[in-house]
């Protein structure tokens, strides 16, 4: 309360609420960026194993491609399995940034300011109630966006040439959703999504877990229809059909569909990865947005 007090009190300074919200979850802040801090050195560290990871893949092939005995690399081999849990582990902490974003905004950085009083007490001052929502959500918007996108960068430098045997291929839920903007979409998302439900709630612990079940769902419903998100490529040939490694196959070979002498298969070529990403991205925008947009009126119409 004593921060966003001498917030209030000073609030025609610049930047004194925003000073105010740091201070506040000065706590948060801290750790986030040790967390950041962690994985960026561990996708540094991880990079170094890059190439010879690749070499024990290559060793373990038949026959093996670098001239290598077979399987006989036990450093790149062991390299192997430290890249591609690493990677593995990394990725998927990035894709499920969104769940603890949207429970911290909807307990911490909304909900416990509403239930404690804090927030109301900063609107008896100087502060607006349409400004003390703007600077909660333009702060913590802002390093989302800066540290998922630069662990988005990191992460592509560290993936090297992207080997599926080793990183996962492209249209894998965790290595889809590390490797692109749709990462930075779902931090913004489930921040909004946490605000929204800590201004209805008003109250830290249903609003956390109301923001992150909202969360939940939306991560689920954009999982199970992401091939739905652009137009799949159909190809019809006889006898068995063969895709390559990097399509992303949405039916399997159906004989009776063209005669016993034919299959057909639709899928998603590896080109298709920036299409799916930014439709995807812009369906995550939207929720941000809405959601952004319904806790401003919200706010706005439970004025006294």
């Amino acid at each position: 309360m004593t921060a966003l007090a001498t917030a209030a009190a000073s609030g025609t300074r610049p930047g004194g609420v925003l000073r105010a919200v740091g201070r506040t979850h000065r706590t948060a802040l801290v750790l986030s960026l040790v967390a950041l801090a962690a994985a960026a050195v561990a996708l540094i560290w991880l990079h170094s194993f890059g190439d010879e990871a690749r070499a024990g893949v290559s060793a373990c092939a038949t026959p093996p491609t670098d001239g290598l005995p077979s399987c006989a690399a036990v450093d790149a081999i062991t390299a192997d399995g430290t890249y591609r849990d690493g990677m593995s582990a990394l990725a998927t902490a990035l894709s499920w940034v969104m769940f603890p974003v949207a429970a911290w905004a909807g307990g911490a950085l909304i909900g416990r300011e509403l239930e404690n009083g804090t927030a109301q007490l900063a609107w008896t001052q100087s502060v607006t109630p349409a400004r003390w929502l703007a600077v909660k959500l333009a702060a913590p918007a802002a390093l989302l966006t800066a540290g998922t996108g630069g662990l988005l960068l990191l992460n592509d430098w560290a993936r090297g040439d992207g080997d599926p045997d080793l990183v996962g291929d492209w249209y894998y839920p965790d290595a889809f959703v590390s490797t692109g903007p749709v990462a930075v979409a779902y931090a913004l998302a489930g921040l909004a999504l946490g605000a929204l439900a800590g201004l209805v709630w008003r109250r830290a612990l249903p609003a956390a877990g109301v923001a992150l079940a909202a969360s939940l769902l939306l991560h689920g419903v954009l999982e199970r229809y992401r091939e739905n998100l652009w137009p799949t490529v159909t190809r019809t040939a006889a006898g068995t059909l063969e895709l390559p490694r990097s399509a992303f196959q949405v039916t399997w070979p159906d004989p009776t569909r063209h005669g016993a002498r034919l299959s057909s298969v639709t899928f998603h070529p590896e080109s298709h990865f920036w299409p799916l990403q930014l439709v995807e991205t812009g369906l995550l925008l939207a929720v941000a947005g809405t959601a952004t947009a319904a806790a401003f009126l919200l706010l706005a119409r439970r004025l006294p």
